[in-house]
C-alpha cells in the first residue's frame, strides 16, 4: 500500500493522489497590449502536460492580482476578464484528465518590477517603460533592488479588495483550489516578517498587527469562495535569519517577537488560520531576506512536520523531493499530509507515474487513453 497514492479529501474536494505540483513561475506572459498578463500556449502546454503525467493536484505560478502586484512585466495575472478567460481554457483540460486545479493568487509588493530571471533579475530602471513603482509594508528594499513605497491604509484596503475580486474571477474560471501567497518574500510574507516591516501602526510591530493583513485577505478570500472548496496558504516558515541549526529544536512556546520570521512564528499563525477557514499550509522558506539556507533533500520538511505535529493545521512539503521513496517515506511517516514538487516536475512531466511505477501501485488519475499501451 501506497499512502503517497491514497486520495485526500478537503472540504468536497477530492485530489487523486498527495504528488502535487508547486507554483512556479514562466515569465512568459504577454507584455503589451490588450494580452498583458495573458495565459497563452506556454502556459496550456507546461500545465496541461503535467496533468496527463499524473499530478493530483496543479497550482498555477504566481498569479497577480493587480498589475503592480506582478513580479515581472511577464507575469500572469488575473486583474480582468481577458485573462481569467484564458486560465479557464487552461483549467477545463487539466481537470479532464482527472487533475484538479488550483491557483495561487499573489502580490509582489516590494520585489516587483524586475527583469525575468534569465534577464538578470533585477529592478527594472525607473526610465523603463515597462517598470513601476512599488509598494511594501516599509520603505525597505529588498536588496539592492529599488526601495518601495510605504503602503498607506488605503493601498492596504486596495490589496484586500484585489485579492477577493481576483478569487471571485479565479472560481468563475474553474479552479477548485485558491491558494493565497504568503511566502518568498513577496508582499504578505514582508508584512510578516520584522526584516521587512518596520510599521508602527495597526499592521506593523507586534505579532499581532504584522499578521493583520495576511489574515484580512484570507478573510476577504474566504468571504467569496464556497464553502465547499478548499482554501490553502503558502508561508515561508522562516527568513532563516534567527532559526536554529535544527528547526525542531525551536521554542515551543512561541517566540513571537523574534527580529524576523521563525518557525515558532509559523506554527502560531497556522493555527490562527484553522479558525479563519484555511484548509492547508504549502509549507516553504526564505525569500524574504539575503540569508544561508541549509539546502539539502527534504530540508523544509521539519517545518511542515512542526505545523502538523503542534496544530490542527495540515501542512504539505517542498523542497528537494526528487525520489518516490523519500516522498513515500515524507507523507506515510505523517511529515506532510501531501509533497509539491516543482523543478524535479519541470525535469519530468510524468514523474508521478513513474513513481507509482517504481512503488508497485495503482493510481489516480487513470494514465490517458492515448498513452495506455506504455502502462
Amino acid at each position: 500500500m501506497s499512502v503517497l497514492f491514497e486520495p485526500l479529501t478537503l472540504r468536497t474536494v477530492t485530489f487523486p493522489n498527495r504528488v502535487w505540483m508547486a507554483p512556479m513561475c514562466q515569465y512568459s506572459a504577454d507584455e503589451a497590449g490588450d494580452n498583458v498578463g495573458v495565459a497563452g500556449d506556454w502556459h496550456r502546454t507546461h500545465l496541461v502536460s503535467r496533468a496527463i503525467g499524473g499530478a493530483g493536484l496543479i497550482i498555477t505560478e504566481a498569479t497577480a492580482v493587480s498589475p503592480e502586484g506582478r513580479i515581472s512585466p511577464s507575469d500572469l495575472g488575473i486583474w480582468n476578464d481577458t485573462q481569467a478567460d484564458a486560465l479557464a481554457k487552461i483549467v477545463a483540460e487539466i481537470s479532464s484528465f482527472g487533475t484538479v486545479p488550483g491557483i495561487q493568487l499573489a502580490h509582489a509588493g516590494r520585489k516587483a518590477s524586475t527583469a525575468a530571471p534569465w534577464l538578470g533579475g533585477k529592478s527594472l530602471p525607473a526610465e523603463d517603460p515597462r517598470s513601476w513603482e512599488t509598494v511594501g509594508p516599509s520603505a525597505v528594499a529588498f536588496g539592492d533592488y529599488a526601495t518601495p513605497r510605504e503602503a498607506t491604509t488605503e493601498d492596504i484596503a486596495k490589496i484586500v479588495a484585489d485579492f477577493r475580486t481576483a478569487a471571485q474571477r479565479a472560481l468563475k474560471a474553474g479552479f477548485q483550489v485558491a491558494e493565497i501567497h504568503g511566502a518568498h518574500g513577496y508582499l504578505l510574507h514582508q508584512f510578516l516578517s520584522p526584516a521587512s516591516n518596520t510599521r508602527t501602526d495597526s499592521y506593523g510591530g507586534d505579532f499581532a498587527g504584522r499578521t493583520r493583513l495576511l489574515i484580512e485577505v484570507v478573510d476577504a478570500v474566504r468571504e467569496v469562495w464556497p464553502a465547499e472548496l478548499p482554501v490553502f496558504v503558502r508561508l515561508s516558515a522562516t527568513d532563516w535569519l534567527d532559526e536554529p541549526e535544527n528547526s525542531e529544536n525551536a521554542g515551543h512556546t512561541a517566540e513571537l517577537e523574534a527580529p524576523s520570521w521563525t518557525s515558532d512564528q509559523t506554527v502560531a499563525l497556522s493555527q490562527i488560520l484553522t479558525e479563519h477557514g484555511v484548509d492547508l499550509v504549502d509549507t516553504s522558506t526564505g525569500g524574504n531576506a539575503r540569508a544561508h539556507i541549509p539546502v539539502g533533500p527534504g530540508y523544509q520538511v521539519p517545518f511542515a512536520r512542526r505545523i502538523q505535529n503542534e496544530t490542527a493545521m495540515p501542512a504539505a512539503a517542498v523542497g528537494m523531493i526528487t525520489e518516490p521513496k523519500q516522498a513515500e517515506e515524507i507523507v506515510s511517516q505523517g511529515e506532510a499530509t501531501a509533497v509539491l514538487l516543482a523543478r524535479e516536475l519541470l525535469r519530468d512531466p510524468y514523474w508521478p507515474r513513474r513513481a507509482a511505477r517504481e512503488l508497485g501501485v495503482e493510481m489516480l488519475p487513470a494514465v490517458a487513453s492515448q498513452y495506455e499501451r506504455a502502462y
